[in-house]
């Protein structure tokens, strides 16, 4: 065995004779991974924890919503999934220096340390600024950049994000407003976001002139500025860019039938067809493990069925 995953609460598998320190003996090459919502050690390790129960420890919570009403969830669990995928990446640079030196090791990851890394300016700007910085939830725009927010389409909001200065001129040329780039109120971002009403107000009423999102969108990339509809789940599901590269999967599952699933948003060039997918039933991989790589007698996998130590369903 290369790997072995637990995502049992902090002491569990010890308790089943399962530890580190254990399995280390057996294989002192194995990569053991404990994925857990505070971690192995810690003031919150043995609290039992969720998605939002961790989001709302890491300040992640808080920063959703509008500036003075109440945080908000974010919709989707952003936590459990990418706790997973920096579960992956430990266990790749793991299985990387184990082929390097031999050696195994135990990785600790946790959702509330998976949440906080996900601070990409708050935690440096509250620490640099002496706590003078102190951030809070922004609502549908920026409070520091402009243009960058949510602004009203015919039909969608559209994300622009175009705070750098060089991409105000363009912003100008495709609003069909070139004379704003000279306009004192505008020059810098920071005069811009001071000016935030302003910008907004300029970027909406023109939206409400053009015939259709699409055409708002053609023109704003036109001169490159940077903008998406925000789409809803159903639409993303059938949007074109996400269907060619297999985003949304269709899958078939014994019980459920056909189905769609988000898609493995790895891309690997030397596996480039798409990966068979069919989760295993509940046991049914019991006699294979037990028999083949544990040993067990016929015999032992009957009477442990027998006491309902083991249990499988069937399609």
């Amino acid at each position: 065995m290369d790997v072995l995953i637990e995502n049992f609460a902090p002491g569990v598998i010890a308790r089943m004779g399962l530890n580190y320190e254990t399995v280390k003996a057996i294989n002192p090459k194995l990569v053991m991974c404990s994925i857990s919502a505070f971690g192995q050690q810690g003031p919150l390790a043995f609290k039992p924890g969720f998605d939002f129960i961790g989001a709302a420890y890491a300040g992640i919570l808080d920063m959703n919503g509008e500036p003075h009403g109440p945080p908000c969830f974010p919709g989707m669990a952003i936590g459990d999934a990418s706790t997973g995928v920096h579960a992956v990446a430990a266990i790749a640079c793991a299985l990387l220096y184990r082929e390097r030196t031999g050696k195994g090791q135990h990785l600790d990851i946790s959702l509330l340390d998976s949440y906080f890394h996900y601070h990409e300016t708050s935690v440096h700007a509250y620490s640099m600024s002496g706590g003078k910085h102190k951030p809070r939830r922004i609502g549908a725009h920026h409070p520091l950049y402009a243009p960058l927010g949510m602004f009203k389409g015919k039909s969608h909001y559209l994300v622009i994000m175009a705070p750098l200065d060089r991409q105000w001129p363009a912003v100008c040329r495709a609003i069909g407003k070139p004379e704003l780039v000279d306009d004192p109120r505008f020059a810098t971002n920071a005069k811009r976001a001071e000016n935030r009403a302003v910008v907004i107000h300029l970027i909406e009423e023109w939206l409400a002139s053009t015939p259709s999102d699409e055409e708002a969108m053609r023109l704003l990339e036109e001169q490159r500025v940077p903008v998406a509809p925000v789409l809803s789940v159903v639409e993303a599901m059938h949007h074109p860019h996400l269907r060619e590269r297999h985003t949304v999967r269709t899958v078939t599952d014994r019980l459920a039938g056909e189905l769609q699933i988000p898609g493995v948003p790895l891309r690997f060039s030397e596996f480039p067809q798409l990966l068979e997918l069919e989760a295993p039933l509940l046991g049914e991989h019991n006699r294979e493990i037990l028999q083949n790589y544990l040993g067990y007698s016929e015999e032992q996998v009957k009477e442990l069925e027998a006491r309902k130590v083991l249990r499988q369903k069937d399609a």
